[in-house]
C-alpha cells in the first residue's frame, strides 16, 4: 500500500481542519454539549455544505461524494482532535451504509440523497447495549442478541398488510434527535426468529423517546421506545418477492425474509468493519491531539526552577506515548485500506487505537497536574472518550480476542498454545 496521501485527500484534511478550528473551540463545543441534541445544527450544516461530509462515502448516484472509506477516515481523524459533536458516526457510518446495502432502489432514492445533503439525520437503534456484537466486532453476530424468541428488545408483527413494532432500546447514539431510525426488530416466534431492519420516522405515532446521559457527552445517547409504531422493513418486501396476502401470519412468512435476516447480518458485519476503522481514525486524532496540548502545557509549567518538560523522564513518558499514537495511526490507515480491497482489519486497528487515546488522555490528565482534573479543563473531555468509546465497541481485550478468532489464529495446528 502508498501510505502518501494524495492532493485531494490532504486538501479536504486542511479545509476541515480550519472550519473545525473556526467553528469548534472549547467554548464552542461545551455550548453543543448543553443544546437538546448535544451537537451543533450549523455546524453539521456547515460540514455537509463546504464539504460534503455527511455523503462523503456515499455513491455520487445518491448525491454524495463517492469516495472511500479512506476518505471517511481521515475526516474523523480531524473531527476526533476537537471531539465535534455531530451525528456523522450514527448517520454517515452507522445508518446510510445499511440503507445502501439493504435498501430497495426506491428506499436507497428516497433517504440516501437527503442524508448525503445533511438534512436528514438516522439512528441505528439495536436492543440492549451489546452494539459492538451487533457488528461483529466482539462477537458472532448471529448469536443471542438476534432474538431467539425471547422477550426483551423490539418485537414486529404483521398487521394490516404493514409491520407493526413493539419494544424498547437504550443507548441508541443520537437516538433521541434523528430523523430517520432504523430499528433491528425480532420476527417469526420462537420457531423461526430473525431479525430485520425497519425504518421508523423519528416523529411516527406511538414513538417516544428522550436523551440519556452518558459518560462521553460529545457522544450523544438516546432511549427509543416504540408502542404500536408503523414501520417499513428496509429492503425487499416478502409480498414483493413472494406474492404473499397481507392476512398471513408471522408464522407463515415467507423464505425471502429468512433470506433477508442472513442479509441483515452480512450487512452489520461489514458496516461493523467500517465503522471501527472510522473510530479508530477518530481516536488517532483524539490522541494526537491531547498530546499535543500536554507538550505544549510542560513546555510552560515550571517546578524547580526550570519547566517539567525538560526533565528526562516526562521526556520519555511523552515518547512512549507519541511512539503509541503513531504505531495506532499506521494501524489505522491500514484498516482503511484494507477495508477498500475487501479485507477486514477494523478490529484490531480500533483496539489498538483506543489503547493509545487512554494512554495519550491519562497522560494528559497527570502531566496538567490538579488544572487536569477540573470540570472547566479540556482533559477530561479526552479522557472521557476513550472510556466512552471503549464501553460503546470494546473492550480492547474483545475486540482482539474476535480478531483472533476470525482468523483462526489459536486452531489445532496452526499455533502452539
Amino acid at each position: 500500500m502508498d501510505a502518501r496521501l494524495t492532493a485531494e485527500q490532504d486538501e479536504m484534511r486542511r479545509t476541515l481542519r480550519a472550519l473545525l478550528q473556526a467553528r469548534c473551540g472549547p467554548q464552542d463545543l461545551r455550548a453543543a454539549l448543553d443544546t437538546p441534541a448535544g451537537h451543533d445544527p450549523a455546524l453539521w450544516q456547515a460540514l455537509a455544505d463546504r464539504l460534503g461530509l455527511p455523503g462523503l462515502a456515499l455513491p455520487e448516484t445518491y448525491g454524495g461524494v463517492g469516495c472511500t472509506a479512506t476518505e471517511l477516515a481521515l475526516a474523523c481523524e480531524e473531527t476526533g482532535r476537537t471531539l465535534a459533536p455531530s451525528p456523522l458516526l450514527a448517520t454517515s457510518v452507522l445508518a446510510a451504509p445499511l440503507v445502501l446495502a439493504l435498501g430497495t432502489e426506491a428506499q436507497r432514492a428516497a433517504l440516501l440523497p437527503r442524508i448525503a445533503s445533511g438534512t436528514l439525520t438516522a439512528a441505528l437503534a439495536v436492543p440492549g447495549t451489546v452494539l459492538a456484537t451487533v457488528l461483529g466486532l466482539t462477537g458472532d453476530n448471529a448469536g443471542d442478541w438476534a432474538g431467539g424468541g425471547r422477550a426483551g428488545g423490539v418485537q414486529a408483527r404483521r398487521a394490516d398488510g404493514g409491520w407493526r413494532l413493539y419494544g424498547e432500546v437504550r443507548q441508541v447514539l443520537d437516538g433521541h434527535s434523528a430523523g430517520l431510525l432504523l430499528v433491528a426488530a425480532h420476527t417469526g416466534g420462537f420457531a423461526r426468529s430473525r431479525t430485520l431492519v425497519f425504518l421508523v420516522a423519528g416523529d411516527a405515532p406511538g414513538v417516544t423517546r428522550g436523551r440519556q446521559t452518558a459518560l462521553d457527552a460529545t457522544r450523544p445517547q438516546g432511549w427509543v421506545q416504540l408502542r404500536d409504531v408503523p414501520a417499513e422493513l428496509l429492503g425487499e418486501t416478502a409480498g414483493e418477492s413472494s406474492g404473499e396476502t397481507a392476512g398471513e401470519t408471522v408464522g407463515e412468512e415467507s423464505s425471502a425474509e429468512n433470506q433477508g435476516a442472513a442479509d441483515v447480518l452480512g450487512a452489520l458485519r461489514t458496516v461493523g468493519d467500517t465503522a471501527a476503522v472510522v473510530l479508530a481514525a477518530e481516536a488517532v486524532g483524539a490522541a494526537d491531539r491531547a498530546l499535543e496540548r500536554t507538550v505544549e502545557y510542560v513546555g510552560q509549567r515550571e517546578q524547580f526552577g526550570r519547566t517539567i518538560g525538560s526533565f528526562q523522564a516526562v521526556k520519555h513518558r511523552l515518547a512512549d506515548v507519541y511512539v503509541k499514537i503513531q504505531a495506532a495511526r499506521s494501524a489505522a490507515y491500514y484498516a482503511a485500506w484494507a477495508t477498500v480491497h475487501g479485507e477486514r482489519a477494523g478490529g484490531l486497528a480500533l483496539a489498538q487505537a483506543l489503547e493509545a487515546l487512554r494512554t495519550a488522555a491519562g497522560a494528559a490528565i497527570q502531566f496538567h497536574g490538579g488544572i487536569g482534573f477540573t470540570w472547566e479543563h479540556e482533559a477530561h473531555l479526552y479522557f472521557k472518550r476513550a472510556a466512552g468509546d471503549e464501553l460503546l465497541l470494546g473492550p480492547v481485550h474483545r475486540l482482539r480476542a474476535r480478531a483472533a478468532d476470525d482468523a483462526r489464529l489459536f486452531e489445532q495446528g496452526k499455533v502452539a498454545v
